[in-house]
């Protein structure tokens, strides 16, 4: 029988839940299952590959808490550029709705 990542994957989780770690599965590349872990000051991305690997990254937070006024700058750097016929559209749009 060839060796799967399954194993592994509900072994990580019948953890979790023994220990009451909270976590969510997701889906983002093929063949893998990631399980997000989100505990105090960290998030963990855990990523079992159907060859059996598994892959773990952690975030861990520096403990600086900010307010709102970061919006701007999570949308400056992270929000994708609007194209022209984008912009054209939305203006468009709001012009015969007037």
């Amino acid at each position: 029988m060839k060796n799967h990542g399954f194993g592994k994957l509900v072994t990580f989780l019948n953890q979790l839940g023994q220990k009451k770690i909270s976590y969510t599965l997701a889906h983002h590349r093929d063949e893998t299952i990631m399980v997000n872990v989100a505990v105090a000051g960290e998030r963990w991305e855990v990523e079992f590959f159907e060859d059996g690997s598994v892959e773990v990254e952690r975030f861990i937070s520096s403990g600086e808490i900010n307010g709102e006024e970061v919006f701007s700058e999570l949308f400056a750097m992270y929000s994708e550029p609007e194209t022209n016929s984008a912009k054209h559209t939305q203006n468009s749009n709001l012009a015969s709705t007037t």
